[in-house]
């Protein structure tokens, strides 16, 4: 399953034909840069770690440094892995909104 890291705006509302009033949740989706890509060979499964949302300097250790560092981005507050990306990513791509498909479910997961 491909996705990506968001964060919640706020909410809004929309109506539809009928007239009902849907609630709506605003999420600031991506941009996600890829940080680490993991390969069958070397760890015995494919998936790409994804970050999201910039983290102060003064607030990351030498370790997490050196793991942006291969990537050539800033270090970020959130990182996921997630399995399923249909396409190649390589260390520092950056993974946007329009990676999904119109009417392509998405599915809130809290972490």
């Amino acid at each position: 399953m491909s996705g990506l890291i968001g964060k919640k705006i706020g909410m809004t509302s929309l109506f539809d034909e009928e007239g009902k009033n849907l609630a709506c949740t605003v999420i600031q989706a991506g941009p996600c840069i890829v940080t680490q890509v993991k390969n069958e060979d070397k760890d015995g499964y494919n998936s790409v770690q994804l970050g999201f949302f910039d983290k102060k300097e003064n607030r990351f250790n030498n370790a997490e440094t050196g793991h942006f560092k291969k990537a050539k981005t800033d270090p970020k507050r959130k990182v996921v892995e997630f399995k399923g990306f249909e396409s190649e990513l390589n260390l520092g791509d950056v993974v946007y909104v329009d990676h999904f498909n119109e009417g392509e479910y998405v599915d809130k997961r809290v972490i």
